[in-house]
């Protein structure tokens, strides 16, 4: 896809992610080597269902920041060889330093991302952001790189959210052709996804509130999500009702899915999501164990029995 963005008349590169995008897990052998075998299973099976427009690997779900450089670039080839090089790989590009991160960028477009989906700086969390650091960053990093970016809105609760100009900044320059907004501030998402939309209507606009999707879902082109992992099939059709404005049939799939949405999502902690999708995918047949990496660790004890009776009880079929 390519298109203008209306500002300074700049041409926007990119592809089509108006549907589901997963963010899957990087399954490990239980000795916590990469689980490559498990990619191809996983990839293959997210890669067949229709209206999974791409995958975003190495992102927080997918445990990016706990593998090596080797790692990453043998995880995105891994996966892009399961879609069979026919659904795009979105990268996740986490480095701290603006340098680091289009080295990584580099990395990644060489080793078959089509994409990249940019973390802002992990220290802006805790100190915040200099007025135009994150514009030099996505800058930088496409100037260096080649690499189309996917702009990426941190919860209002982290220092590293961007304001609404630096938004606006960001989504018209040259290489940006998406956002996947976690805002996690339902006031903020309802005043400004619209004025995003005005002013920035070529921009792919995609969720990732996993816990929020009946909320934004008809904001939006689609669902960034690791959500996307473990229940596909129904999030495609909640994605179809959102877009034709059927709130009765967006309903009917957020209470199908609530069970499941509770086991994963409303734990202590957003990373303890991570170790529960290990769990749901345990239980749809596509991994035979929940293995994670340090700094995470196993959930509680019988966290995985209540995840896989969430999965039954959400009519989620086991995959043959």
């Amino acid at each position: 896809m390519t298109g203008t963005n209306g500002v300074n008349g700049s041409t926007k590169v990119g592809f089509d992610v108006s549907g589901l995008v997963p963010a899957p897990v990087t399954p490990f052998n239980e000795d916590g080597s990469v689980d490559y075998a498990a990619i191809q299973r996983l990839g293959s099976w997210l890669g067949s269902i229709d209206g999974v427009k791409g995958l975003v690997v190495l992102g927080h779900a997918g445990e990016g920041t706990f593998l090596t450089a080797q790692e990453q670039v043998d995880v995105i080839k891994a996966f892009a060889k399961s879609v069979d090089y026919k659904v795009p790989i979105i990268a996740g590009i986490t480095g701290e330093g603006t340098e680091v991160a289009a080295l990584e960028a580099r990395r990644a477009k060489e080793a078959g991302a089509a994409a990249g989906l940019l973390y802002p700086s992990h220290g802006w969390l805790r100190f915040g952001y200099q007025p135009g650091a994150p514009q030099d960053r996505y800058r930088r990093v496409y100037e260096s790189s080649g690499l189309p970016l996917i702009l990426f809105q941190y919860p209002d609760n982290t220092k590293a959210t961007y304001d609404l100009q630096t938004l606006l900044d960001i989504s018209a320059q040259p290489g940006v052709f998406a956002m996947k907004n976690g805002v996690r501030n339902m006031r903020r998402w309802d005043t400004e996804i619209p004025i995003i939309r005005r002013e920035r209507p070529d921009l792919q606009v995609l969720t990732c509130h996993d816990e929020y999707l009946l909320h934004t879902a008809f904001d939006v082109d689609g669902f960034l999500v690791g959500y996307g992992n473990i229940a596909p099939e129904p999030l495609i059709e909640m994605i179809k009702a959102g877009k034709a404005r059927d709130y009765k049939r967006a309903r009917e799939i957020h209470d199908q899915l609530l069970p499941v949405t509770k086991s994963v999502y409303h734990r202590g902690s957003h990373m303890e999501g991570t170790v529960a999708l290990k769990h749901a995918l345990v239980a749809r047949g596509i991994l035979s164990h929940a293995t994670v990496r340090s700094p995470l660790l196993p959930l509680p004890e019988g966290a995985n029995i209540e995840i896989h009776a969430a999965i039954k009880s959400a009519r989620l079929s086991t995959v043959a």
